[in-house]
């Protein structure tokens, strides 16, 4: 029981102190992709910038009394930082042995309460914007769930254990024997993290920033910081999934980070219906034919 909460405690320490670099590399990238030279003035080139916007944000104040449907917003921002929480708190039982005999179900369940703490930020926040942002990302995640929870099931069946550190052991051919579910899972978790070309729910040339629209200080620094762990934990999940939790798994991971800056940095935004098609009727249907291919 210690060693589990010291181990969850360990593992937000860890991901908190990634997002900080996490956030200031992919802002150089981008500068870079777009011929600029991205934060470089505060600290050496730059390395302080994302701890300094961190104190500033912090510092601010916004007063709701006045809005009876703002507590439903806060509630939706505490509701994702329990989440993002009990995704570390998997994360570090993973290397501590602890609560790990159906780790892998517990990331479905938490998952599947990530589209409450959207809807409760955007029907919150005073905004028909934000609203339009929280709904479509809620239908994103529900499409989400489904192909992720085949990967679930096409996992158990693969390493005969719902348990992540029983996957300890799986090599590099799972890259080479089931290739098509490995790009899925990458297309998935761009959706689970409303990242770029999936970012419906912030898409500032539509919704004017999103379900966030209302938010500023503390609370729009939680939003921000929850997708960047979320993106960080899913990013170590499929590590894991595919090479094992070895010294594969610590090179595949800066790649799944590399791969979150490089499409936000190429990859346009997909039309809603191009993308509700493609999950429920390609993606989907990939993920169950590979399924009964291994079941036969």
């Amino acid at each position: 029981m210690i060693s589990g909460l010291i181990s969850g405690v360990l593992g937000l320490l860890v991901s908190l102190l990634i997002i900080a670099f996490f956030i200031l590399g992919e802002r150089k990238i981008l500068g870079y992709s777009q011929f600029r030279k991205g934060p470089n003035k505060v600290g050496i080139m730059g390395l302080l910038q994302s701890f300094a916007d961190l104190l500033k944000l912090i510092v601010k104040f916004k007063y709701y009394s006045f809005q009876s449907r703002s507590y439903v917003s806060v509630m939706g921002v505490f509701l994702l930082v329990c989440l993002v929480i009990f995704y570390c708190f998997i994360y570090g039982g993973y290397y501590s042995f602890s609560y790990t005999e159906f780790s892998f179900l517990w990331f479905l369940v938490v998952t599947s309460f990530t589209s409450y703490s959207m809807l409760c930020a955007g029907w919150g926040s005073y905004s028909k914007y934000s609203v339009l942002g929280a709904m479509r990302s809620a239908f994103g995640s529900v499409s989400f769930e489904a192909c992720f929870m085949c990967i679930v099931v096409f996992c158990a069946i693969c390493y005969g254990s719902y348990s992540l550190t029983d996957y300890w052991e799986a090599g590099w051919q799972g890259l080479l024997i089931f290739p098509s579910a490995y790009i899925l899972f990458l297309i998935c978790i761009l959706c689970e993290t409303n990242r770029t070309p999936f970012d419906y729910a912030e898409s500032e040339s539509e919704l004017v920033s999103g379900f966030n629209t209302e938010y500023s200080g503390i609370f729009f620094t939680c939003l921000f910081a929850c997708e960047y762990i979320i993106i960080f934990i899913f990013s170590w999940l499929g590590s894991v999934i595919m090479v094992g939790g070895g010294f594969l798994s610590v090179i595949l991971l800066p790649f799944h980070l590399l791969f979150f800056m490089w499409a936000r940095a190429t990859l346009p935004r997909i039309r809603y219906d191009y993308f509700v098609n493609f999950f429920w009727s390609v993606g989907l249907s990939v993920l169950l034919l590979i399924f009964f291919t291994v079941i036969i």
